[in-house]
């Protein structure tokens, strides 16, 4: 148990030190004071598959934007609920709107990446915004994001929207993602240190200068990923380029799933390709286990366990403080880097508590993940196998 409890604070207080790094320096959208010189063009880009539920409000709200100069393309790939028409009459006629129908998928492709491919042909933008049929925008979000791109002078810039969470299952699990990039994930070392391996997106806003799309090959240099959004930024950052990332601070925001289903495919959906095998995957599960879950286990049940442990440092000897300080300290800790990521990120704080739950639903859909990569080869996502052919 020492050797868990120290790799469990290791872990913790690596975490910890990222998020409070990170509650400086994350950029967090702001509404732009009115612009005085030209704005760039803005081809903002939806790809749609199935999306009558929400396509309405999406199409009105991207039409109602405060930005001056913007072409909107839909394109419907291959929906059989009426997307297309329901697009087409919550725009009323607005120009700005094209809606063109995808092509038949082609070997080699993920459904999603050429969706992306036909409408950055498509476009003709000095920015190319890629978003996804679920966001929701506020009337100032686009200009926005076009000013934190312009201050930091992207090449991609990519927002992580407010997530917007309902049913138990949306609570349980969406806000890990702001755990992962606020915990995880250094923003000054996004931002400025030139290795890819610190390079990370969210698909739901990415915004390219249409140079630094064609310079990587766009989408088409990913044609196969199923995690296109971080292997994108990783090619940004390889090629030199500027990857800048914000936080959409309510401008931006997105119900990623509805319910349990939607929960349970959509990350397992990512899960094997966002840790790079079905061993990445595993280790995950042990690691957050060891972090989050195995403190309240050792808190609740070490009950007549020692009091104390030594440790021998050279010839230093430390008397540690075992049960139940140190489990109870870990797992107030781990509650409180999921809390402190929430409160940032706009989720609910209180959720925190149930951290231990979360790694537990999080657990199955790993382990389904994995069983999707063994029994078809890859996931299954909207009715189409997510894999190269």
């Amino acid at each position: 148990m020492l050797v868990l409890a120290l790799l469990a604070s290791a872990a913790l207080l690596g975490m910890l030190g990222i998020t409070l790094s990170n509650l400086i320096f994350f950029p967090r959208l702001k509404r732009p004071a009115p612009a005085g010189a030209r704005q760039p063009f803005v081809s903002v880009l939806v790809p749609a598959r199935n999306e009558a539920a929400v396509i309405e409000g999406t199409v009105r709200r991207l039409l109602a934007q405060h930005y001056p100069d913007f072409e909107f393309i839909l394109l419907d790939d291959n929906s059989d609920d009426g997307t297309a028409a329901l697009a087409r009459a919550a725009a009323n006629g607005d120009a700005r709107l094209r809606i063109i129908n995808g092509k038949p998928l082609p070997s080699g492709w993920a459904g999603k990446n050429w969706a992306c491919h036909q409408l950055g042909q498509a476009a003709q933008g000095e920015i190319l915004l890629f978003t996804d049929a679920d966001t929701v925008w506020a009337p100032d979000g686009l200009a926005a994001v076009v000013d934190e791109m312009q201050r930091g002078r992207a090449d991609l810039q990519t927002v992580w929207p407010t997530q917007i969470t309902e049913t138990w299952s949306e609570r349980l699990t969406v806000p890990n993602i702001a755990l992962v990039v606020l915990g995880y994930l250094p923003v000054l070392a996004t931002h400025y240190i030139p290795l890819a391996a610190f390079g990370a997106a969210n698909g739901q806003v990415m915004a390219f200068r249409r140079t630094a799309y064609d310079a990587i090959k766009g989408h088409e240099g990913v044609a196969a990923e199923v995690v296109e959004d971080v292997k994108l930024a990783r090619r940004i950052k390889a090629a030199g380029l500027r990857l800048r990332m914000a936080d959409g601070n309510r401008l931006v925001s997105c119900r990623m799933y509805t319910g349990w289903p939607g929960v349970r495919n959509g990350f397992a959906k990512s899960l094997v390709g966002g840790y790079g095998s079905v061993g990445g995957v595993v280790l995950s599960i042990f690691f957050h286990w060891i972090v989050f879950l195995i403190p309240l286990f050792w808190l609740l049940l070490g009950f007549g366990g020692p009091r104390s442990a030594t440790l021998a440092v050279g010839s230093v000897a430390l008397t540690l403080p075992m049960w139940p300080v140190w489990p109870a300290l870990l797992t107030l800790a781990g509650m409180g880097v999921r809390a402190v990521t929430a409160w940032f990120s706009r989720q609910r704080v209180r959720d925190a508590l149930l951290m231990p739950v979360t790694v537990l639903v999080m657990t199955w859909i790993s382990l389904l993940a994995c069983w999707w990569q063994i029994k078809y080869g890859g996931p299954v996502w909207k009715g189409r196998l997510v894999k190269a052919t």
